[in-house]
């Protein structure tokens, strides 16, 4: 079972989270001399991306990576990579050629899908392994953008995948052996709204996608709001 971390409000769930990457992230320079690490989009990871900002992170050394990515064009407010561009860039360290954007302008979403797994093998070698992956948890229990009913959910022999159109994009995303085999995986999920899914999630119920993440090394950032709904205060690991 993940490890759970509450807080009081999303804010202080946020600020956790980024204090933890920056943690992970000092570790594995330490240790290896680079940290690759892939961050999902969304609404609720904003917060924590622009408490990244504040923290002390060797961002010289540092490769990020995208979980998943909507397949719109460049610049797009629903673009993933725009809110990581617009959070990091000219505002911290982060050189823009180690923020390895997915190819998702591309005509052929398939075989941009196989060049961006043959970069992250360029850049972290075969297999490829996280440091950390950052992933949030949807009211239906996708995560990345692995998608309940997607034909997605059954790859075990790629690093990257092409979903269906789901609420009115493609996407590319990373897949579950991928997921798994990050040293680290960290979930930040907030409001009462998931807080269902995130017991299912607690769990391992293999009928949502997030539950068939590997639940070893991994910890979620959750508010007390989401905490109250199903008691999780009496099952902290």
């Amino acid at each position: 079972m993940p490890r759970l971390q509450i807080r009081a409000d999303h804010a202080m769930a946020a600020r956790a989270a980024a204090r933890f990457i920056a943690e992970c992230a000092r570790s594995a320079v330490s240790e290896r001399g680079k940290c690759f690490v892939a961050f999902s989009g969304g609404n609720t990871p904003r917060a924590m991306l622009g408490a990244l900002v504040a923290e002390d992170l060797p961002w010289r050394d540092l490769h990020i990576f995208q979980v998943d990515e909507r397949a719109a064009p460049h610049g797009h407010g629903d673009r993933n990579l725009t809110q990581l561009q617009d959070t990091l860039l000219g505002k911290t360290p982060l050189s823009a050629d180690a923020l390895h954007g997915m190819p998702v302008t591309e005509e052929d979403l398939e075989a941009a899908a196989d060049r961006y797994a043959q970069d992250l093998a360029a850049t972290m070698g075969s297999p490829v392994v996280f440091d950390l992956v950052h992933l949030g948890l949807g009211d239906d229990g996708h995560t990345a953008s692995l998608i309940p009913g997607d034909a997605a959910l059954q790859i075990s022999d790629r690093d990257v995948a092409v979903s269906k159109e789901y609420r009115g994009y493609r996407r590319m995303t990373l897949t579950f052996p991928l997921l798994d085999r990050a040293r680290q995986r960290l979930w930040l999920v907030t409001g009462a709204g998931k807080a269902a899914m995130l017991a299912r999630l607690r769990t391992g119920d293999k009928n949502i996608p997030a539950g068939r993440v590997r639940a070893e090394d991994s910890v979620i950032f959750t508010d007390q709001v989401t905490a109250d709904q199903h008691d999780f205060r009496r099952t902290i690991c």
